[in-house]
């Protein structure tokens, strides 16, 4: 251990202790580190960043952090802790308290990278924006204005300070993907209430008013049919929908704890 005189004359710098649930945010180098040191990870200091900007340079996005504290005490994120203090974490719990305006139910808006996930969401009847071309800045301004979570694994996108609410989804597979936001928010489910392809709602037609629109084959096997009020699309039990209904059925176990997602 550095005594009195050679810390004074060391470099500035924090220790932070960061949970196993954060860990995967950290460079590689220090992972290992994180994991066997209970004095946690050093960290460079210049004695008068924020608490929350430390904790980003890390590469853990605030997002994440449910809480703080500096040599045992809570502090906010806008804390400029003396140096030698040693820090440490605490991950967002699961299900994630919300904050009293969080609209109910909940919405969401996903980044251009998660399309698989936002049709698996809108299969359950979560509220679900997406587009493939939508920029970072209209992200955030839609989460903004809708009060949409915003759900992403960009973490650049997560420190805007704007951005009222986001997180970072973790798992590179779809399902485990949704099984990660069912976890963390615990939405109500409607499965097959909203259009796979567009997020809007979906309602029952009768056979005799879209027979015209159907294939053949279609017009005959089929008798249960919906549309959807935005963009017109018609839906039936398909060849497909057993294997829809298996992802479904999984991702409600998921949710409440009783399986996971395949």
């Amino acid at each position: 251990m550095s005594g009195p005189e050679e810390r004074a004359t060391a470099d500035p710098e924090l220790r932070v202790r960061v949970p196993d649930e954060l860990r995967f945010f950290l460079p590689a180098r220090l992972r290992r580190r994180a994991a066997e040191d209970p004095e946690g990870v050093p960290c460079p200091y210049d004695g008068t960043s924020s608490l929350g900007h430390v904790v980003q340079s890390l590469g853990v996005p605030l997002t994440e952090v449910a809480g703080l504290r500096a040599d045992g005490t809570a502090v906010p994120d806008s804390y400029r802790p003396p140096d030698g203090a040693r820090i440490a974490l605490t991950p967002v719990p699961r299900p994630q308290p919300l904050p009293p305006d969080a609209p109910s139910p909940l919405r969401f808006v996903l980044d251009v990278h998660l399309g698989a996930l936002a049709r698996r969401l809108r299969l359950l009847g979560v509220d679900t924006a997406y587009r493939n071309d939508a920029h970072d800045p209209e992200l955030v301004r839609q989460a903004n204005e809708e009060r949409r979570i915003l759900l992403t694994q960009d973490r650049g996108l997560l420190r805007r300070r704007t951005l009222w609410l986001g997180a970072y989804v973790r798992g590179s597979r779809p399902d485990d993907q949704i099984t990660d936001v069912l976890a963390r928010f615990d939405p109500p489910l409607a499965p097959w209430t909203r259009c796979p392809a567009c997020n809007g709602t979906l309602v029952a037609v009768a056979k005799e008013e879209i027979a015209d629109q159907l294939p053949p084959g279609t017009r005959r096997t089929y008798d249960t049919f919906t549309r959807c009020t935005v963009c017109g699309r018609l839906y039936w039990p398909g060849a497909h929908h057993a294997g829809l209904t298996a992802r479904v059925d999984a991702a409600r176990r998921a949710a409440e704890g009783d399986d996971a997602a395949p």
